[in-house]
């Protein structure tokens, strides 16, 4: 790929700001796959912050939302995600905000369900055991996924 003149790149990562949400690093690393230099990228995103193309609690909302409706993840899996994109803690709870208390038991037990139905195994204990590390593999609290579990597949006596 050609390197780009600042200008050139300013109109191209408009558009890929644009497109969707993106967090400071992705649009970072895009910059320097353009070619350009770390001035004329700090550069580019300050005046991306400025006019608004870039805002990473919009980002974390975005993102967090997204990951649990659509791929229904759980808050420890969002939040490392987000910590690895390299936004703050602060950014990081703002995005958590787009979960509801009751959205996210409420999944967590569609979850358990769906993975219940799927695993064919007679002792309770061994299928509660597969069924937890599946959803906390998802990114759901273990406390939480034994507690919904033991509700949902009680020990046989």
């Amino acid at each position: 790929m050609k390197k780009l003149t600042p200008a050139e790149a300013k109109g191209k990562i408009q558009r890929y700001c644009a497109y969707q949400e993106r967090s400071h690093q992705e649009v970072r690393g895009k910059l320097f796959e353009y070619g350009l230099y770390t001035n004329e990228v700090d550069e580019l995103i300050t005046d991306l912050i400025t006019d608004g193309f870039l805002n990473e609690e919009r980002y974390a909302k975005a993102f967090a939302g997204g990951k649990f409706r659509m791929k229904k993840w759980g808050r420890i899996k969002i939040v490392n995600a987000l910590e690895a994109q390299g936004l703050s803690q602060n950014c990081i709870k703002i995005g958590l905000k787009e979960i509801s208390a009751e959205d996210y038991v409420s999944t967590l037990k569609s979850v358990l369900e769906k993975k219940g139905q799927e695993i064919d195994e007679e002792n309770v204990f061994t299928r509660r055991d597969r069924i937890s590390k599946y959803a906390i593999q998802k990114g759901y609290e273990p406390d939480l996924v034994w507690k919904l579990l033991k509700e949902m597949f009680p020990d046989k006596r």
